[in-house]
Parts: structure tokens; C-alpha cells; sequence
């Protein structure tokens, strides 16, 4: 004889429109993402989305601005290394004012696979992907044959004292290296490793310094 089927408590009208409105089978959600912004250049305006990381701190618009207001806008032949690329927009901002090649280095995967979408929807020929170590990378590059390189590495890690000796010597003398760091680096730091701070800027916890190569 089968058994008597178990009685289930009845459901309030509350209750049944809730349990009809659940998805039997949901579908995992995604990574998150926001939007960066361009700001100048030939891409100017163009949004690109960026994935959500702990630690991935875009460059603000403003800080932007002014940077590449202190470079004078037009990089048209610039060779660029964008050494902690994160969302990159630090090297597409090169690319898109003109600057004939742009490195992006970048450790993490996901990242990488990110910033190349990114630079296939741009169709941005002069930008190279590399998925690696900033420092060593930079390490490897010939004395001498970059004009710019970017270093904006998370600010809890030992990056910026190595990431900053590596790109003295990528950069030729009168070359330019743009450090975003939690402190403003003291001017005997920076002349120890033969650089000198030509603009400063403080926006919230970001010190943004732009360097160059004196010696």
C-alpha cells in the first residue's frame, strides 16, 4: 500500500507570487564592471568597460587631464609603457594622443584578456599587450628607447622603488616616467636614482608626480 502523501503547510498569497517569480535555475552572474572614459585624443569621450578587482584603481579624469596637459597633449611618435597597466587607461590615453607605440604590461589573466579586447574594439594597432612582471619587463628593455613610462602599481606592494630604477634606465636623459604612489616621493630619493619631479599634483590619497630623467 503506498504510503500517505506528506502534507505540505499552505502558502500565503505573499508567499506563492514569491516562489512563482524565483528562477527554477538562476544563471551565475558575471564578474562586475564599470566604465572608464577617454578623455582626450582621437578616442575622446569613447567608454570602455572594465572589469571590478579589489585594488584596481583607475586613474581619475581630472589627474588624467592634468597629466597630459604637463606633457602637452600631442605624443605623436611617443614610444609608451603603461608598466601596471590594471584597465589600461593610462596607455590608451598615449595611444590616443598620437603616440606610435604603446606597451601595456599587466600580471593578471583576466586583465590581460580585458585590455585586449579593449584595444581590438579600438582597433589600436600601436598598442601590444604582455602579460608579466612590470619590473622585469621594464628591465629588459633597451637603455634608452622609451620617451614615456607610466607606473601606477597597487599601492600596498614594494613595486615603486624597483618599478622607478628600471624605468630610469628604459628612459633616456630628458625622458619622462609618471608615478602615481600613496606619499609624495622627497626630492633626495628621486636625485639617487637620477630623476627629478617636474609637476606634482595631490588628488585624495593619490600623489602624482611627473618625473624626469636628469642624469
Amino acid at each position: 500500500m503506498p504510503s500517505a502523501p506528506s502534507k505540505r503547510p499552505a502558502l500565503s498569497g505573499a508567499a506563492r507570487h514569491a516562489a512563482a517569480k524565483k528562477p527554477q535555475n538562476p544563471v551565475p552572474k558575471g564578474p562586475s564592471s564599470h566604465e572608464i572614459r577617454i578623455i582626450g585624443g582621437q578616442w575622446r569621450r569613447t567608454r570602455l568597460k572594465v572589469l571590478d578587482k579589489p585594488g584596481l584603481r583607475p586613474t581619475p579624469d581630472r589627474v588624467r587631464e592634468t597629466l597630459f596637459n604637463w606633457l602637452g597633449q600631442d605624443l605623436t611618435g611617443w614610444r609608451c609603457v603603461d608598466a601596471f597597466a590594471g584597465t589600461g587607461v593610462l596607455g590608451l590615453e598615449a595611444a590616443s594622443r598620437g603616440a606610435t607605440h604603446v606597451l601595456m604590461v599587466e600580471q593578471d589573466a583576466v586583465l590581460v584578456r580585458d585590455l585586449q579586447d579593449n584595444a581590438n574594439r579600438l582597433k589600436a594597432s600601436m598598442v601590444s599587450v604582455q602579460r608579466g612582471d612590470a619590473v622585469s619587463t621594464l628591465g629588459r628593455l633597451p637603455a634608452g628607447s622609451v620617451d614615456l613610462v607610466f607606473i601606477d602599481p597597487p599601492f600596498d606592494g614594494p613595486w615603486f622603488e624597483p618599478a622607478l630604477k628600471a624605468a630610469a634606465r628604459a628612459v633616456p636623459v630628458g625622458g619622462w616616467i609618471y608615478l602615481e604612489a600613496p606619499v609624495a616621493w622627497p626630492a633626495e630619493a628621486l636625485g639617487d636614482l637620477g630623476l627629478q619631479c617636474e609637476r606634482h599634483l595631490k588628488a585624495g590619497a593619490v600623489h602624482a608626480h611627473l618625473l624626469q630623467r636628469t642624469a
